[in-house]
């Protein structure tokens, strides 16, 4: 009885041994999402992305990280801004989870698609937009010249990675 033990107990170490590279493995979601970027001839980048979000139209996401490490999506609009040739989202959030997220970690992933059009040609689904990395800027001279409406609860990230949809 004493070995049998002795076996299931060492297989049970083996086994947990083994899985601990697997549970090591973290994976990108903002890289890895698509193999292909099936949308690539539809991107928005740089000015065009920014007039693009500044519109105020089109679908509006925002991804954070939440403290158990589980995914937080949250629709909610934001602006782009430019500055020295470097691309900032601005937000003004309520308390809420992706603002909590936000303070903890001061990253995240924001999407922005275009409404799809309605010519006889157009897609019925969004395929022009992008997925931009961002993290949060905490310079305060950057802050003061990105805030220009002097709003005490803006909040500025740099854009820092910028992929098609899809």
């Amino acid at each position: 009885m004493k070995n049998l033990i002795k076996v299931l107990s060492l297989s049970a170490l083996m086994l947990v041994l083994l899985a601990v590279p697997a549970w090591a493995e973290e994976t990108d979601a903002f890289t890895s999402a698509s193999v292909s970027n099936f949308y690539a001839d539809t991107a928005l980048a740089g000015d065009e992305l920014m007039e693009a979000i500044n519109t105020f139209s089109g679908f509006y996401l925002v991804c954070t990280t939440n403290p158990d490490g589980s995914p937080n999506a949250a629709f909610f609009i934001f602006s782009c801004l430019k500055n020295e040739d470097k691309y900032y989202l601005q937000m003004g959030l309520a308390e809420n989870q992706s603002k909590l997220n936000l303070a903890e970690n001061g990253e995240g992933v924001a999407v922005y698609a275009a409404t799809p059009g309605s010519g006889e040609d157009a897609k019925p689904y969004a395929v022009a937009g992008a997925r931009m990395r961002f993290v949060q800027v905490t310079d305060e001279d950057l802050l003061a010249a990105l805030n220009t409406s002097n709003s005490d609860s803006a909040l500025f990230f740099e854009i820092t990675e910028v992929l098609p949809l899809g």
